[in-house]
């Protein structure tokens, strides 16, 4: 794949890396909702950790973008371990977990393709992170709310119904602009492979055409010597 298509369909996105022998190892924020790009080089398997808790839920969701067969393994582990989830050349998945506190692993594998570099675009939804704070704490500083014909309660109740369907908006926006990104790769590699063919065809034809001008000359031509 080209620089080119590469910056068109990556978005680059950097993170703290710490090598090992097994792959890359990162630690993400607690952001509730995160995307992130990979260049996963062939024959290497890269992993990652996301800290989470008790009575949480992590989803993740990835597509591979662009490489040859679009397809990559993957798994995840749970902080003791125990292995989760496990996709076997494929080319998306959507897989979502009900948390412990501890660290979670999933890793990214292309060590069964020893040629093609994968491109892969990951999300990470994290619902039910939310930090110590009382979220009750801020009723103590407000008075008088009976004489309000809408309760605070029902505004509160309101904004966040916003909030989750505009995240859900975003996260729907994204998934497409990585279906477009695939789609457009896809489209593109096709293009090349049918100009390639379509140079190879106009080659042969050349090269037939003159060996049948030689032919039939040479079937008109009189190799006998006229004496005078």
């Amino acid at each position: 794949m080209t620089p080119v298509r590469r910056f068109l369909c990556a978005w680059l996105v950097s993170f703290p890396l710490a090598w090992d022998s097994c792959g890359v190892q990162a630690a993400f924020s607690q952001a509730m909702d995160s995307d992130f790009t990979l260049n996963l080089p062939a024959g290497r398997k890269e992993c990652f950790y996301q800290t989470m808790k008790r009575d949480a839920s992590l989803e993740i969701e990835y597509q591979v973008l662009d490489g040859a067969g679009l397809d990559v393994d993957f798994s995840i582990f749970s902080p003791s371990g125990q292995l989760l989830f496990n996709d076997q050349r494929k080319s998306d998945g959507v897989h979502t977990v009900e948390t412990e506190d501890g660290d979670y692993m999933f890793c990214f594998d292309n060590t069964f393709s020893t040629v093609s570099d994968k491109l892969v675009f990951f999300e990470l939804i994290l619902d039910n992170m939310d930090t110590d704070e009382d979220p009750e704490n801020w009723k103590e500083y407000v008075h008088g709310i009976d004489t309000l014909d809408m309760k605070l309660e029902d505004i509160m109740d309101t904004i966040n119904n916003v909030k989750a369907r505009l995240s859900k908006s975003v996260q729907i926006q994204t998934l497409l602009r990585a279906f477009e990104a695939r789609d457009r790769n896809i489209q593109e590699s096709n293009f090349e492979r049918v100009n390639f063919w379509s140079v190879v065809n106009l080659v042969v034809m050349v090269m037939v055409s003159g060996v049948q001008v030689y032919l039939v000359r040479s079937l008109f031509e009189d190799k006998k010597k006229i004496r005078t």
